[in-house]
Order: C-alpha cells, then sequence, then structure tokens
C-alpha cells in the first residue's frame, strides 16, 4: 500500500507533462502519424487519439515506481494508438516506458523485455513480408525495431554501466572498511607492544624502589635506610633512563633504530637483580638467535626476575636458556611460599605480557608452582611464528 502511495519522481514528472504538452500541440495542428484513408485507421474521430495519449502520459508518472505496470498499460495503449490517426507524442512516450522498464525494473523482467522486443522485431519483420511479398514490408520491421528493441538495448546497457558502477563503489567501500579495520587492529598491536615494553621496562625498577623504600620506613636503621635509599637512587636513574629509550622509541625523529635488548645483556640484568637482593644462577646455552625472539626470551627473563624480587622467598633463584633444536627453552625458577617481609603489588600484567610474547612467536607459555618453587617456562620457535 505504502508503494501505491509514492509521490512521482520530479523527472517523471518533467517528462509526463511534457509529452502531453507535445502531443496535444500535435493534435492541435492536426499533424497525425497516418492519414485517415491507412487501412489499419479504424477510428478515424479526432478525439480518439488522445485517449492514448493520456493514458501514456500517465503511465509515465510510473515510469520509475511501477514500471512494469507502466509498460503493460503502455503497450494497451500504444496497441489502441494504432487503430486512431496516431499521435507522434504517444510513439516517443512509449519508447521511454520500455526504456524505463528494463532500467528500472528487476532483472529478471529486463531481461525478459529484451527477449520479447526482440522477438516481436522479428515477428513484424517476417509476417508483413510473407503476407505481401514486397520489399517494403521490411519497413514494418525497421519501425518496431525503432519503438522496442532500441530503447530496451539502450535501457540494458545503461543498467549494465550502473550496475558496474554500483559493484564498484561497494567494492571501493569494502576496501575502505577493511582498511579500517587493518589500521585498528594495527593500533591495538602496536599499543599492547607499548604496554609490554612499558610493563617489562619499568616494572623491575619500580619494584625494586616499592620494596627498599617500604625496608628502609619499616627498619629504624641508619645503616639499612642508606643502602635501601642507594638502591632506590640506583633503579630511579635506570628506571628513567629506560623511560627514555621508550620515548625514542615511540618518538624515532632521526630514522635511526633504537637499541633493543638482547640475550647479552642478561649478564647485566642478572647483576641488577642480584644488586636488589636476590640469589641468582644464570645458564645460557645457545647459538645466534633471531632478534624478536632474544627480545621476547629478555623480556620474559625480566619479567620473571622482577616477579621474583616482589614474591619469592629467601633462596636461589635460576634463569636457564637453553637451544633444542630449532626452539629456544626459558626456564626461570625461584622459591614459592610464605614471604616475610615487604612485598610489592602486582597485577598480573606480567603474566599477560610473558604469554602473548610467547604466543606471538607461535611458541608456548607456562607459569605455575612446581613443588617448592615457582616456575615460568616459554618454548620460542627459531624458525616460524610472528615478530615484535
Amino acid at each position: 500500500m505504502a508503494a501505491r502511495l509514492t509521490r512521482p519522481h520530479r523527472d517523471d514528472v518533467l517528462i509526463a507533462v511534457s509529452g502531453l504538452g507535445g502531443g496535444l500541440l500535435l493534435w492541435a495542428i492536426g499533424l497525425y502519424s497516418r492519414t485517415a484513408n491507412d487501412p489499419i485507421t479504424v477510428v478515424d474521430a479526432r478525439w480518439a487519439v488522445l485517449v492514448p495519449l493520456v493514458v501514456t502520459t500517465a503511465c509515465e508518472l510510473l515510469r520509475r515506481t511501477r514500471p512494469r505496470t507502466a509498460l503493460l498499460v503502455g503497450t494497451v495503449a500504444i496497441t489502441a494508438d494504432l487503430v486512431t490517426r496516431g499521435n507522434l507524442a504517444t510513439i516517443v512516450m512509449f519508447t521511454d516506458l520500455v526504456y524505463a522498464a528494463v532500467l528500472y525494473g528487476t532483472r529478471a523482467s529486463a531481461r525478459r523485455i529484451v527477449w520479447i522486443t526482440g522477438l516481436l522485431t522479428v515477428i513484424g519483420t517476417v509476417v508483413p513480408y510473407v503476407a505481401w511479398r514486397v520489399p517494403q514490408a521490411l519497413l514494418i520491421g525497421v519501425g518496431v525495431a525503432l519503438v522496442t528493441v532500441a530503447p530496451a538495448a539502450t535501457g540494458w546497457v545503461v543498467r549494465d554501466h550502473r550496475d558496474a558502477a554500483d559493484a564498484e563503489r561497494l567494492r571501493a567501500e569494502q576496501t575502505a572498511l577493511l582498511a579500517e579495520m587493518d589500521r585498528s587492529q594495527a593500533v591495538a598491536a602496536e599499543r599492547a607492544r607499548m604496554a609490554r615494553e612499558l610493563h617489562d621496562m619499568v616494572a623491575n625498577h619500580l619494584s625494586a624502589i616499592a620494596i627498599h623504600s617500604t625496608a628502609a620506613l619499616s627498619i629504624d636503621d641508619p645503616g639499612t635506610s642508606r643502602e635501601a635509599l642507594s638502591v632506590i637512587r640506583e633503579n630511579s636513574v635506570e628506571g628513567l633512563a629506560e623511560m627514555r629509550r621508550l620515548i625514542g622509541i615511540l618518538r624515532d625523529d632521526d630514522g635511526e633504530p633504537s637499541a633493543v635488548p638482547t640475550l647479552d645483556g642478561l649478564t647485566a640484568l642478572v647483576d641488577g637483580a642480584r644488586a636488589n637482593g636476590l640469589d641468582i644462577t644464570l645458564d645460557t646455552d645457545h647459538g645466534t638467535v633471531p632478534a624478536p625472539v632474544e627480545l621476547a626470551a629478555y623480556r620474559i627473563v625480566q619479567e620473571s626476575l622482577t616477579n621474583a624480587l616482589k614474591h619469592a622467598c629467601p633462596g636461589r633463584v635460576t634463569v636457564a636458556l637453553v637451544q633444542q633444536d630449532s626452539v629456544l627453552d626459558v626456564r626461570v625458577t625461584s622459591p614459592y611460599g610464605h614471604r616475610d617481609g615487604p612485598r610489592a603489588p602486582g597485577s598480573g600484567a606480567g603474566l599477560v605480557g610473558m604469554r602473548e610474547r610467547a604466543a606471538l612467536l607461535g611458541g608456548t607459555f607456562e607459569a605455575g608452582p612446581d613443588g617448592g618453587f615457582w616456575a615460568v617456562r616459554a618454548t620460542l620457535p627459531l624458525t616460524e611464528g610472528g615478530s615484535e
């Protein structure tokens, strides 16, 4: 019901008014398509020409909203026009109805119209020639083709171009959407990488500062307080240097790659953890390791030592890196149980970051109690997987 109440398009109204005006002008001056003596003229009354003209004009108002209905009614009108003296405007408007039915109707309907108009052209060419046996009879087929096949073929070509343009537009929108999704995923991945780097760089130093400041405040011993303040200062300076390095990664104005930690720096990392009070044994047995694996292994060891500083009981912490075939095995164990003394708060982000680093390289990560120890183990493939 809503479709029936659809108002005609402004262009359709303009076409209808123009066609009606032109037809009335031709009728007024007495210019018809056929003479009164034409054998096909059955109704010679002047007013009879106006009936198909008005009906075709009304159909023009529906050419866009009801193209198939407009063509069916228009076909009846053009047939009625054939038995009158005829009006050129009626014929021209009918060709527009054929064109509009192919352009605005369904694709299946448009295809049928093209075939039907082609068939009518063949019939309009063959039948008169067979009946009259004169070459002039072929002109009837030409006339039928001009009125039916030509507008139908034109509408089909225009429709194909419009469909191709719509498909290209849709493809462009989909491409833009995929590009936006890729950009959003890249931003999210970069933010996650930045979060991991920030946590791994600074958490170790801040944890040491928190533990030693707590000790300095709880123990009333000038010597202990001075030693704690020395450790706090050292970790503050190192933490500030790490922060500056992270800022350098984020804002690389000179175009030169910023230095990233490697496994060669594990000794310095372990020495720093020892200075914070951990008893550590380092055991490494590996060859050349790809840069992404080096960074992931370094960060996993760094975060494991940070967790040991915050939560481990007194005792020895072991760090072992062993290369087996095409896998680097990273294992860090620390005493596990009730701990006396100050603790630094933990958020759980460190374990998430270590698991993400291993997953990005296609490796595995495990962390949990193992007997009287807390064990962290990561297996990092050396030949396949993601990269930082």
